[in-house]
């Protein structure tokens, strides 16, 4: 079963900013997460960026966070892995 995704304003304005060659790849990506979330072990992140988790598309990152209940992907943050984590 698929979880819902929703985008922060952050994120929105993050992704953007891609090519969308990049964008494609990531929302590609973000549905494969939400095709087979209830399948992965999700990469937890640590300091400020504690109780988000990341996925990784080659060099660029995407920052979310999911409720298990409402089966909601809330996806916060969409970057290069170089500005994603400042």
């Amino acid at each position: 079963m698929s979880y819902e995704i929703e985008f922060k304003s952050e994120a929105t304005i993050g992704f953007e900013t891609l090519t969308s060659t990049i964008q494609e790849r990531i929302l590609r990506k973000i549905r494969w997460l939400s095709e087979n979330f209830e399948d992965l072990t999700p990469q937890p992140l640590s300091a400020d960026l504690s109780g988000l988790f990341k996925l990784r598309i080659g060099d660029y990152r995407v920052i979310y966070s999911f409720d298990t209940e409402a089966q909601l992907i809330t996806i916060h943050q969409v970057g290069h892995r170089r500005d994603i984590y400042n």
